[in-house]
């Protein structure tokens, strides 16, 4: 990972600022600045030694993909900088790619606090690291990356997942 591009995030980012990890392969993977060097994002559930080697050997044949999310994914909290991105990837505060209103810093922090640690299975449709970072930031679940589909429309599924994991 580019050292400057994480010391310029550490430097300028906010708490709830969306972070993006865009891909040279053309996708994202998206994370939420938790401040102090944190990020809070979709990361590989904890996993047996097959499915660590399976997952060695795919990113080998894969290099361009950095962490798989195949299966369950575990909401993590990670220094930036350890945050497994493939070579050539930029890192960037992205809160002006979605067309929708922030939430304010205390509700933002109930959410992250109710899905901290949480384990859910990864759908690249319906459950994905996007949804889950403007879940946090706006309350509601969207992704614009996906081919075809309305850009800053909310995934009234993904809403309700992460909805019925925080406390009312």
């Amino acid at each position: 990972m580019d050292q400057k591009q994480v010391e310029d995030i550490v430097a300028n980012a906010q708490f709830g600022d969306l972070i993006e990890f865009s891909y040279p392969v053309g996708f994202s993977h998206w994370g939420v600045y938790d401040g102090d060097g944190l990020v809070i994002h979709f990361a590989i559930a904890d996993e047996g030694d097959f499915m660590t080697t399976f997952r060695g050997y795919l990113q080998t044949v894969i290099p361009f993909c950095g962490d798989l999310l195949l299966g369950d994914t575990k909401i993590r909290q990670q220094p930036l900088a350890e945050i497994n991105v493939p070579d050539g990837a930029h890192i960037l505060i992205s809160n002006n790619r979605h067309a929708c209103e922030p939430s304010q810093e205390g509700e933002m922090r109930q959410r992250r606090d109710a899905l901290l640690g949480q384990e859910l299975p990864y759908n690249l449709f319906e459950l994905n690291c996007e949804h889950f970072a403007t879940f946090i930031r706006y309350g509601m679940a969207v992704c614009n990356q996906i081919p075809g589909r309305t850009k800053n429309q909310e995934c009234e599924e993904a809403t309700e997942t992460f909805q019925n994991l925080c406390p009312k």
